[in-house]
């Protein structure tokens, strides 16, 4: 389904999305060939994650990616989907050491990426503090709790989180903070079904899932995860093509074509000399 563009997606059409149990649909990219193609679908919203780190730059977590990464693959982004809305991650160590840096950072995203939101990920206090100094900035953010990616030295790995009820009650009650600091919308990673069912029940704000179950009121997966175009397979992941295969094959076809004269044919070839 082509997708009809509506420059007015904003906060409040999501909001009213959620209210008429409408899902909302969520894709991450990170260049302008990558943003053109999901822009012409029926994709609602664009995440430009910091998994950049590691489907685009090769990095073993997402710790290592940069504000300067960031606003660069934000604005590739924007150029190749100028009318879609973006959300553009807060990278590591961008939201955590005061309050006038993370003014600075989110307002770098917005006004050099061209953002239209930020994410940041955690629930503590001091996140709880962030979210509301960038909204302070008219500047809509959304929220990232259950498996933050950010905290995995603190969580030991890829971990599902909220399993015990004392982590399940900590998870809703961050959530309904996070509603109140003013966030938008929530993402919430790697967590039982049950519980992002009961989340986002209770707080008022769009619940996005990413291996969070059925009820949330939409999802997100990772570009590359859903087209087979990385070696990362989690369990909350369909992958819907074989990209890695399929590029592979021409790949090869060609390196096989050029070995043995085949390519270029005639077709390809300015002014070919006619053979007598």
């Amino acid at each position: 389904m082509t997708k009809v563009k509506n420059n007015k997606m904003d906060i409040a059409v999501f909001q009213e999305m959620k209210q008429r149990k409408e899902k909302i649909c969520i894709l991450t990219a990170y260049d302008y060939a990558m943003a053109k193609c999901v822009s012409s679908t029926s994709v609602d919203i664009i995440l430009v994650g910091d998994s950049l780190g590691m489907v685009v730059l090769g990095y073993e977590d997402t710790l290592q990616v940069t504000l300067e990464n960031m606003i660069y693959h934000c604005s590739a982004v924007r150029r190749g989907a100028p009318d879609s809305f973006i959300i553009a991650d807060m990278p590591y160590l961008s939201f955590h050491l005061s309050e006038k840096q993370t003014r600075q950072n989110a307002g770098k995203l917005i006004v050099q990426g061209k953002a239209n939101a930020v994410k940041l990920e955690g629930g503590s206090k001091t996140r709880i503090e962030a979210i509301k100094a960038i909204v302070d900035m008219e500047i809509p953010v959304c929220a990232h709790l259950g498996l933050t990616p950010q905290s995995i030295r603190k969580f030991g790995g890829y971990k599902v989180q909220g399993k015990k009820p004392v982590d399940q009650e900590e998870l809703l009650k961050q959530a309904q903070e996070v509603a109140n600091a003013g966030a938008f919308m929530l993402v919430l990673e790697g967590i039982p079904e049950l519980l992002g069912k009961e989340i986002t029940e209770t707080i008022s704000i769009p619940v996005i899932g990413i291996g969070a179950g059925r009820f949330t009121d939409g999802q997100v997966l990772v570009y590359h995860d859903l087209l087979g175009y990385s070696e990362l397979q989690p369990k909350y992941v369909k992958q819907y093509a074989n990209l890695n295969n399929d590029i592979r094959e021409a790949i090869e076809l060609f390196s096989r074509e050029v070995k043995n004269g085949v390519f270029p044919a005639p077709e390809n070839i300015y002014y070919p000399i006619t053979q007598q």
